[in-house]
């Protein structure tokens, strides 16, 4: 699905969580995720059920279920069963036969991290031209290695081994925009702390560093670390992708809690402000090679 389609299911969502009944967020109910799949999969099945004039009670009727239930699908309040997603298919004959079955899958095995983050991962991290990152506390996800990704992901509270490898795995998908024949310009900019917080042993340390000194000489790559005295870049890890076609730019910004991915022109502007005012405090490219050259002689 193109990146102007992500755009769509993503109004369309919005749409349908705040306005169906039972899922409304003067309710108090958190807000839902417009990109998360269990979303896409209510507001395709509104937008298809309005554009055939069927009611919800003519839909419930066809999946063997109630209106609420209908009405909770839409709302992103119920998880859609096996049964759900192969009737609607039918119901609406979807383009590919099985769109409805493959978003269930999504909502049910979520394997590349968490659903905010999907529709970055498979939207618009593949289509930037440019893609600008900041991280205070860590490596950033595209240039880390296995050993480095394993034992961060390794620390994340209730983290099943398998769920740790799925990440990996996820990871290293990723990864491959940078080995790409037409691959994204990607600049990095890292706090200087970064290179002194152990992840793992010392030879995981010096393996990433053996990596970013490798990657640093792609000419679509730069790597430059940012002095500690820099406190513009506090408050947490960002990115802003640049898209083609005249697309508006689109961040995703990290927090505790969960990231956020937005278009918005007013929260794009203020990521920009801060991403230029990190700049400022960045040491130029070789200088950081050199520094980080210098920093691997210490994890012995």
């Amino acid at each position: 699905m193109v990146y102007l389609e992500w755009i769509r299911y993503r109004r369309l969502a919005t749409k349908s969580v705040f306005s169906n009944s039972g899922v409304n967020a003067m309710e108090g109910a958190p807000p839902l995720d417009p990109g998360s799949p269990r979303v896409r999969f209510g507001a395709e099945m509104r937008r298809l059920r309005e554009a055939a004039q069927l009611s919800q009670s003519a839909v419930a009727s066809r999946l063997g279920c109630t209106q609420t239930q209908v009405s909770r699908l839409e709302g992103a309040t119920r998880t859609p069963s096996k049964s759900d997603a192969e009737k609607l298919d039918r119901l609406f004959a979807t383009a590919d036969g099985n769109a409805f079955t493959r978003l269930r899958q999504r909502i049910l095995a979520q394997p590349g991290g968490p659903i905010w983050f999907q529709s970055w991962v498979e939207e618009i991290e593949p289509t930037a031209l440019v893609l600008r990152s900041w991280d205070p506390l860590l490596i950033p996800g595209l240039l880390q290695t296995e050993s480095y990704a394993r034992h961060v992901l390794s620390q994340e509270p209730r983290m099943t081994s398998q769920e740790v490898e799925q990440r990996i795995e996820a990871r290293v998908q990723r990864r491959r925009i940078l080995e790409r024949d037409n691959p994204p310009l990607f600049l990095a900019l890292i706090d200087t702390n970064a290179l002194r917080r152990p992840v793992g042993e010392p030879e995981t340390m010096r393996g990433q560093f053996d990596y970013l000194l490798e990657v640093g000489q792609n000419s679509a790559v730069s790597i430059q670390l940012v002095d500690q005295r820099c406190l513009s870049g506090l408050l947490g890890a960002f990115m802003i992708a640049e898209l083609p076609d005249g697309q508006p730019d689109a961040i995703h910004a990290d927090s505790s809690a969960e990231g956020h991915v937005s278009t918005d022109s007013s929260l794009v502007a203020s990521i920009w402000n801060r991403y230029e005012a990190i700049r400022r405090w960045a040491y130029p490219d070789h200088m950081s090679l050199k520094m980080i050259a210098d920093v691997r002689q210490e994890w012995t």
